[in-house]
């Protein structure tokens, strides 16, 4: 198969392989310039549908004519020969309705928005915590390691009920598992043995229940321990990677925009400045995969039955349209008292994140605790981004104060 040179092959490379290390791969938005829906090439060789404009992206996510099952024969991967991988127990993200409903609905109740107001002190005790560690009898830090990563790791372990010291255990698991440089071998063996871990757990938790989501999970008759394991991957990788990331993305491009700062200090301007950073870093850089159901006219082309799509959540993120206007920065630009409310980070439709209240009140609590006990934060070396992961990030953030 051939292809046009500016067609671009998936999974792109790093973001700041000549562009900005906040910003999309540069073919992304090349890619939107040229149109809304245009061609890419997946890792195995097939052709998908690069959905990039905002208007459609929103299409994709809501429309049932657009699958989120990985089941699907053609649906679209980003790994070539991971679909032998595929088992008959995905988590529900990767299904459709009503089996995506009937499990989500599980688990609606632990993440409401007025559920997540509760555990707001004891957030902002994990935050002091993190903190008073990596600060005492020093001045340096990298904030990846000694904040970014334990604070929502340690959030997530309190709510599932996962024990923290396996921390360092599912925090490589789930690296392997979101490398997209990893061979099939390496994402079988570790996708094993989360799983494994988490069915064990899930064990001790119905013989032993506790106040926590496993425990309440574990005690359901309508949900098989492969069912609880699934889930609950899900609720673990989820919950600590990309916060862990959003705190250190956010972090390093604060200290680039000091005069923005003094936005997260003001309860009334915080939370529409947490809304501006998940709008502008978008760590899911690689977009969300559906494959359509039947033939659906789609930014000007036709998106034939079994075509694959990949819906671009940076570059909708990034729409002048949407979220540009008289008295505001561009939109590739920071501006934390920008209206970025109706942005896409979390996805869009019914498949949207279910945890993002949780995302919202730590990303708040974190930043605006480490900005107001550290006014003299500053960078101290060389940073390092994660640039081989699906969740983009931070490897290192060296910082001083």
């Amino acid at each position: 198969m051939t292809t046009a040179p500016t067609t671009p092959v998936l999974p792109l490379p790093a973001r700041h392989s000549g562009g900005c290390p906040f910003g999309p791969p540069p073919a992304y938005p090349e890619a939107a310039a040229t149109g809304p829906v245009t061609r890419a090439v997946l890792p195995d060789g097939d052709l998908c549908w690069l959905v990039t404009g905002i208007a459609e992206v929103r299409t994709v996510l809501s429309d049932r004519r657009f699958s989120a099952d990985i089941r699907h024969p053609t649906f679209p991967l980003l790994i070539a020969g991971a679909r032998e991988l595929i088992t008959d127990n995905p988590d529900f993200l990767r299904l459709d309705d009503p089996e995506h409903a009937r499990q989500r609905r599980m688990l609606t109740g632990e993440f409401l928005v007025k559920r997540v107001e509760t555990l707001r002190p004891e957030i902002q005790r994990i935050v002091d915590g993190a903190l008073d560690r990596m600060t005492e009898g020093r001045t340096t830090a990298d904030l990846v390691t000694d904040f970014a990563l334990p604070v929502p790791s340690l959030v997530i372990c309190l709510l599932l009920g996962v024990p923290y010291e396996d921390h360092d255990r599912f925090q490589r698991l789930s690296r392997t598992m979101l490398n997209r440089e990893s061979t099939v071998e390496q994402l079988r063996e570790a996708q094993e043995e989360v799983h494994d871990y988490l069915r064990d757990l899930t064990a001790r938790k119905r013989a032993q229940p506790e106040d926590d989501v496993l425990s309440r999970l574990a005690a359901r008759d309508d949900l098989t321990p492969v069912d609880v394991a699934a889930m609950g991957v899900l609720l673990l990788v989820a919950g600590h990677e990309t916060t862990a990331n959003m705190i250190a993305l956010s972090t390093a491009l604060l200290l680039e925009h000091p005069e923005q700062i003094p936005g997260l200090a003001d309860p009334a301007t915080l939370p529409g400045a947490v809304e501006e950073l998940l709008r502008l870093l978008t760590i899911v850089h690689t977009g969300l995969p559906r494959v359509a159901l039947e033939d659906v006219e789609l930014g000007g082309v036709t998106v034939r039955a079994g075509e694959g799509v990949m819906a671009m959540l940076s570059t909708a993120n990034r729409d002048e349209g949407a979220f540009g206007g008289a008295g505001h920065r561009a939109t590739d630009e920071l501006d934390v008292y920008r209206d970025a409310r109706r942005h896409l980070a979390f996805g869009f439709g019914v498949h949207q994140c279910l945890g993002q209240p949780l995302a919202r009140a730590e990303l708040q609590i974190a930043l605006e605790t480490l900005f107001r006990r550290l006014p003299g934060l500053r960078p101290a070396g060389e940073r390092e981004f994660r640039t081989e992961s699906f969740i983009y990030g931070m490897r290192s953030l060296p910082v001083t104060w």
